[in-house]
């Protein structure tokens, strides 16, 4: 095949696989050149998660109408002219591309007006060709809707997730830019409804309580620090606060969001020693740095930065995250028996241990209780599972119970143990009616939007799990009773574990993930690392899980227990030669 030059229409088309991925990419794009463009106010709407319809509606500069025809054209932009510009790039756009490559993929109107014009001027673009300007009646700012997103090229149609997803990756991203932005008051609608409305008021903790609700904003800590060019603002959790995956640290550098591993990676180091291992804070950060040290120039989704300095702005970031940590961390106190131990609240009930049984998030003791027998039926489990009949020893480091067996020493994992209990009790009772207990009082719970959406069809499946759940608004639940066995779990933990630990490809919850879903809200109700533990509750922990199916490890596959044979002992002590 001969080497040819490809058609315009083509090579918009690679270019726009470049730019726009999903909806999502779209709303990224029309957001920024609206905060370019000076905008105060930004209304975003969104039908069948942006298939059918992305209208983004600003308040800013406008396009005058001379210029509107240029300004859909690829490689038009107004935010750089020289080479040396690129290196010390001030705005969130420079490669005019945006506006072209969504207008090869879609039917785009463009609307817009310049402040003290008599009128404005609006443009289609379809499929990438363009139709003349024409005059029309506008208020200030710029209007676009994209409709039929990727009606010309199918194969990126079938690509995009379900509209559940894509409705959850577009209420993140405009999230994340009103908390950047407080002075600019965000609307999303979302098929009709209203996901993120913000005030402008420029008080970044009030988008935070109005984003996230106001119990979160309340344990969320104040960055503000700066060392010579290096600047830092923003909020990240107390260590009481926290998440089982990265996916709210969110990274703003000189406006634009970012996606850094380094950056990220500095923020959980400061973070060291205080968090359970596979627990992340939520954090949102925003660092100024001179624009010359910062290259944007990476990707063309911008979403990739280098830095010049790199290993001096990832120490800055992680001096300043962990000071305000250690400013607000607990000081260890000494408890009755002489040992060091954290502090619990005044009056939290103390096991005689040395440390309170504390419960997910802060949810008050949580100490293991053996059911009565009438609770779980017990013809369903074999005699002793496939592990023999162990007696206990005790318990060590407040993490793994020690008992003798017919052929050696077992150490079992308590905190794996009990998940696997507590979820073949789940399994057992998931044929008939789950038993619930209700709430003396409704728990309202606040729900960032992107995790609202999650939630918002799938109550008919939270009922078969034991949850009643109430949506009261916005992303505002009210939780009414939750399962009898996670009766000493936080109705405010137990809801969100259903929600946070969900990848970017996965899919929302649905029926047939019904045992994953209850195992994560096992994991999260089970016994931790670091319990201390009654005899009597260990007993009652060793004799259920004698009785589990699968009594060797966690639903998760980890090994509830590691046995060591009397033939290792024998010859670990020098009582029989190596073989």
């Amino acid at each position: 095949m001969r080497i040819q030059i490809l058609p315009p229409e083509i090579a918009s088309q690679i270019a726009a696989g470049e730019v726009v991925e999903r909806p999502a990419s779209v709303v990224k794009e029309l957001l920024e050149n609206a905060i370019d463009a000076g905008a105060r106010s930004i209304e975003i709407k969104i039908e069948t998660a942006g298939r059918r319809l992305i209208q983004v509606a600003d308040d800013g500069d406008g396009i005058p109408d001379g210029e509107l025809q240029l300004a859909v054209e690829r490689h038009a932009t107004s935010k750089l002219t020289t080479a040396d510009e690129l290196f010390r790039i001030g705005s969130l756009g420079f490669r005019g591309e945006a506006l072209a490559s969504i207008g090869s993929i879609s039917r785009m109107t463009v609307t817009s007006a310049v402040r003290g014009a008599p009128a404005g001027a609006r443009i289609r673009v379809e499929g990438g060709r363009t139709s003349g300007t024409e005059t029309v009646g506008a208020p200030h700012g710029t209007l676009i809707r994209v409709e039929d997103l990727f009606f010309n090229v199918p194969a990126r149609l079938e690509f995009l997730k379900t509209d559940a997803t894509e409705r959850r990756h577009i209420s993140e991203l405009v999230t994340r830019y009103a908390l950047a932005y407080p002075e600019i008051r965000f609307s999303l609608d979302l098929e009709g409804s209203a996901a993120v409305r913000t005030t402008g008021s420029g008080d970044r903790r009030d988008a935070l309580a109005a984003l996230y609700g106001p119990e979160t904003a309340r344990q969320m800590l104040p960055l503000d620090s700066e060392y010579d060019d290096f600047r830092l603002e923003g909020f990240t959790s107390t260590t009481a606060l926290t998440r089982s995956n990265r996916r709210e640290i969110t990274i703003f550098v000189n406006g634009r969001w970012v996606q850094d591993i380094g950056l990220a990676t500095a923020l959980i180091q400061a973070y060291h020693t205080l968090l359970m291992v596979g627990r992340y804070p939520i954090a949102f950060l925003f660092v100024t740095l001179p624009p010359e040290t910062v290259d944007v120039n990476v990707h063309p989704a911008k979403s990739e930065i280098r830095l010049r300095d790199r290993n001096r702005v990832f120490s800055d970031l992680q001096r300043s995250v962990r000071r305000a940590l250690l400013a607000h961390t607990p000081v260890p106190g000494v408890g009755g028996a002489g040992r060091l131990r954290w502090g619990p609240p005044d009056d939290a009930p103390d096991t005689g241990g040395g440390r309170p049984l504390w419960g997910a998030e802060g949810a008050g003791p949580l100490p293991y209780t053996q059911p009565a027998a009438s609770d779980v039926p017990q013809s369903a489990f074999p005699e002793r599972g496939d592990i023999p009949l162990l007696r206990l020893i005790g318990q060590i480091a407040s993490a793994y119970l020690v008992a003798e067996g017919p052929d050696g020493l077992y150490l079992i994992d308590q905190h794996a143990a009990h998940e696997r209990v507590l979820f073949e009790r789940f399994m057992q009772q998931r044929g008939a009616e789950i038993p619930s207990q209700s709430l003396l009082s409704a728990q309202q719970v606040d729900l960032p939007p992107h995790q609202s959406e999650l939630i918002a069809g799938q109550l008919d499946l939270l009922d078969s799990l034991g949850f009643e759940v109430e949506h009261f608004g916005g992303s505002t639940y009210l939780v009414r009773s939750v399962p009898a066995l996670l009766a000493g779990l936080s109705p405010d933990a137990a809801l969100r574990v259903l929600v946070e630990d969900f990848e970017e490809d996965e899919t929302p919850l649905m029926a047939e993930h019904e045992a994953r879903i209850i195992a994560r809200v096992c994991k999260r109700a089970a016994i931790k690392a670091g319990q201390t533990m009654s005899q009597a509750e260990q007993e009652a922990l060793l004799r259920d899980l004698e009785r589990c199916d699968s009594p060797r490890t966690c639903p998760h596959g980890r090994p509830t227990m590691v046995h060591i044979s009397v033939d290792l002992l024998e010859r670990q002590f020098g009582r029989r030669g190596a073989r």
